[in-house]
């Protein structure tokens, strides 16, 4: 089957960066922020990670921010939801400043662009483990807006993560594709390009930031940076 929908990943793909890196940045500003209302920093950072994990874990079976909240509920008892507003404000105001821990790749735009030129769908399978208000100032940063993508998974529409094979099937379904007719474009060996090949998908995985944290072997993979992708999107059509 030929290749229709494109799923483009974010953090490291289509938005450079290292993910420790970025990571640590952002924590001290959340930290900064919840601090204020009296949120220990090692305890929130550990709560945090911990929410994280049970996103991770969704079986499918709720929303990706129910999972996450519940577990914040378990750690803090149900009061924290009292303190949602604030989490929100975080990320619609202060997470602007994470910019600076992230590149810019003007090419990223170039790729996502070309496909749309070329008649193939795009869709943002970025890991939904942000809200939607982060993701889309993320999308930003990258160079590109919600009107690239017919689909930008968050964690308020989302009920599954990376790596799990099922956030991709999820993926094609809600769209309405076959996942034999999807390309998966992203920078983690894992997460982007094992995951997806586990649900049926085609895959090109992004060197410029390249995750391979159990150093598989690539040399089959169709790989490159962002002109041998748009290359490779080429060949599709």
């Amino acid at each position: 089957m030929s290749i229709e929908l494109v799923l483009f990943d974010l953090d490291g793909t289509l938005l450079p960066m290292d993910n420790d890196e970025f990571t640590r940045g952002y924590f001290k500003l959340l930290v900064k922020k919840l601090a204020a209302h009296g949120y220990d920093p090692g305890k929130l950072i550990d709560s945090i990670w911990s929410g994280v994990a049970a996103m991770v874990k969704n079986d499918g079976s709720c929303r990706n921010e129910d999972a996450f909240w519940a577990r914040f509920v378990d750690i803090y008892g149900p009061g924290v939801l009292d303190d949602k507003p604030v989490f929100e404000e975080f990320y619609a105001v202060d997470f602007s400043d994470a910019r600076v821990f992230c590149g810019f790749a003007e090419k990223a735009a170039q790729a996502v662009r070309l496909a749309r030129s070329l008649g193939l769908r795009t869709a943002l399978a970025t890991n939904p483990l942000f809200p939607a208000v982060a993701t889309m100032a993320r999308i930003g940063w990258a160079g590109l807006d919600a009107g690239d993508f017919e689909l930008i998974t968050t964690y308020e529409n989302s009920s599954y993560c990376k790596p799990n094979p099922d956030y991709y099937r999820d993926c094609a379904a809600r769209l309405g594709a076959g996942c034999a007719s999807c390309l998966m474009v992203g920078n983690d060996a894992e997460e982007d390009y094992s995951a997806s090949r586990a649900a049926g998908m085609s895959s090109f995985l992004l060197t410029d930031c390249l995750i391979n944290r159990k150093g598989l072997d690539l040399s089959s993979v169709p790989h490159g940076d962002f002109d041998a992708l748009m290359q490779y999107l080429k060949t599709l059509k």
